[in-house]
């Protein structure tokens, strides 16, 4: 445990009843409803298992974006949105890690693919402008995170200069176009 963790770990122990929680999950926006699902699924860690510590974070791991596969895609599908989301973080909202939009080509990622300068992705700033792959870093002291990731099939590919600077444009850009969702999750003990 590093230092600032274990400086941290009082506050998390106070805040460890407080929790966004899935009420508030991008699960629950209407705008992303599909009744289609998606194969969606990670080979480092199954539904509902633990993040390996190498996804972990900056501080805590190497924060290694995991390996990501999907299976079949609605022939409509013009682009897929990917979304990454604490659900515990103790805030009255889940904490967005990483959101990207990519071409129907791809048939997954590998194992650290979800770099800033990865030129095949489109990423949206989430919290603080980051862009790319922020791995779990639960807050020490504050029991176990849920991380959802959600992939969703879009029938209309956003164009390029189609200005995204935050996550409430992308979901006025996606609203009327999901066609098919896709989600898993994995935990990681704070």
């Amino acid at each position: 445990m590093s230092a600032l963790d274990k400086a941290l770990t009082p506050l998390g122990r106070l805040l460890r009843n407080r929790r966004a929680g899935e009420e508030h999950s991008v699960r629950r926006v209407p705008a992303l409803a599909s009744a289609t699902a998606i194969e969606f699924s990670s080979a480092a860690f199954a539904h509902g298992q633990p993040i390996p510590v190498r996804h972990a974070g900056k501080g805590r791991g190497p924060n290694l974006s995991p390996p990501f596969q999907w299976g079949p895609l609605p022939e409509a599908t013009r682009q897929l949105l990917l979304v990454m989301e604490d659900i515990d973080v103790p805030l009255s909202r889940p904490i967005l890690h990483f959101v990207a939009l990519f071409s129907p080509d791809l048939k997954g990622f590998a194992e650290g693919a979800l770099t800033p300068d990865n030129t095949q992705v489109r990423y949206v700033p989430v919290v603080m402008g980051r862009t790319g792959y922020q791995g779990p870093r639960a807050l020490s002291g504050h029991g176990a995170h849920r991380y959802g990731f959600h992939l969703y099939a879009l029938d209309e590919a956003i164009p390029a200069d189609t200005p995204l600077p935050n996550c409430e444009a992308l979901l006025q850009a996606v609203t009327g176009h999901v066609v098919a969702t896709g989600f898993f999750e994995g935990t990681q003990q704070g």
